[in-house]
């Protein structure tokens, strides 16, 4: 039975929880390596949503599956965390968090765009000056306001920013046709990862121990950004009465992240970051609005 409050609390906890993690990459990676980092964080979330399922007496269930439901697990698992979070921390290992942030939450945009190519989602006005206005938002932030090439702080990190978006879009395109248990989804997902990534640390980074505050910083991203923080998320939309409700309530982490990055990792927050932030955040907000319109009518 929907608890509307009880939504709103896990709600504000994985708000709270997504806020603080800019700051833990750029922080942890000054100790270990994306790789490093990708391989650690990923076997602490696995750990956390393993133990998810088992208290919820859902961790046999997890193992049932047929020949398409498995390979999509395998393709979900390459794609997030592997790929995903490797590009991700590249980026942010070479731009401040106030850039790389704000250019990985494109995602809402480009989610759109793949739909209209492979779910054959029409495209309507809205979308458009959604999409344009999000672009807008990216040129701002990538350049720090000044519209010219030579402004970016690293071309290389703004496109791997970007691309982690593209990334993260086509898993969460592939996480919409399958329509197994999301916890059971994400486990498998860490799971499958596990040995790619741990081949690529061994490749990478050789048999070596990691500095210890490396292997901090990794725990609590694997805590606060890939495991519990999931876990909040899905009772938030278990406890709603309806999406819509709790949905623009993430919005609001990129904005508290950047309160993070300014205090804890001493970023002096350029006014571009803010206004390209907006923009981002309005054409994605557009782009929602029709989509649940969409929604109604069908």
């Amino acid at each position: 039975m929907p608890n509307q409050r009880k939504a709103y609390l896990f709600a504000f906890a994985s708000v709270l929880c997504w806020s603080t993690v800019a700051t833990a990459f750029k922080i942890t990676l000054r100790f270990i390596s994306p790789t490093e980092l990708v391989f650690y964080s990923s076997f602490f979330s696995l750990f956390i949503l393993f133990l998810s399922l088992l208290i919820s007496g859902k961790i046999k269930d997890a193992f049932i599956f047929n020949k398409k439901q498995f390979l999509l697990s395998i393709l979900m698992g390459l794609l997030n965390p592997f790929a995903y979070y490797l590009v991700l921390f590249k980026a942010y290992d070479l731009l401040d968090a106030q850039i790389a942030q704000p250019l990985n939450y494109t995602w809402g945009i480009v989610v759109v765009i793949l739909s209209i190519i492979f779910l054959k989602q029409k495209i309507t006005i809205k979308n458009i000056i959604a999409i344009i206005i999000s672009f807008i938002g990216v040129i701002i932030i990538s350049t720090r306001g000044n519209l010219n090439l030579y402004s970016f702080q690293s071309i290389e990190g703004t496109l791997l920013a970007i691309g982690s978006s593209l990334i993260w879009s086509s898993f969460w395109i592939l996480n919409l046709v399958d329509k197994r248990d999301a916890r059971i989804k994400l486990f498998l997902s860490f799971l499958i990862s596990l040995l790619p990534t741990f081949l690529l640390k061994i490749l990478v980074s050789g048999w070596s121990l990691t500095n210890f505050n490396g292997i901090l910083g990794a725990f609590y991203i694997g805590t606060f950004e890939m495991g519990l923080t999931f876990i909040f998320w899905i009772k938030a939309l278990e406890n709603s009465q309806t999406t819509a409700l709790i949905s623009n309530i993430i919005y609001l982490s990129p904005f508290i992240s950047l309160i993070f990055i300014h205090f804890v990792l001493g970023e002096d927050i350029h006014q571009s970051s803010v206004f390209g932030l907006v923009l981002i955040i309005i054409g994605i907000i557009i782009q929602q609005s029709q989509s649940r319109k969409l929604t109604s009518i069908s």
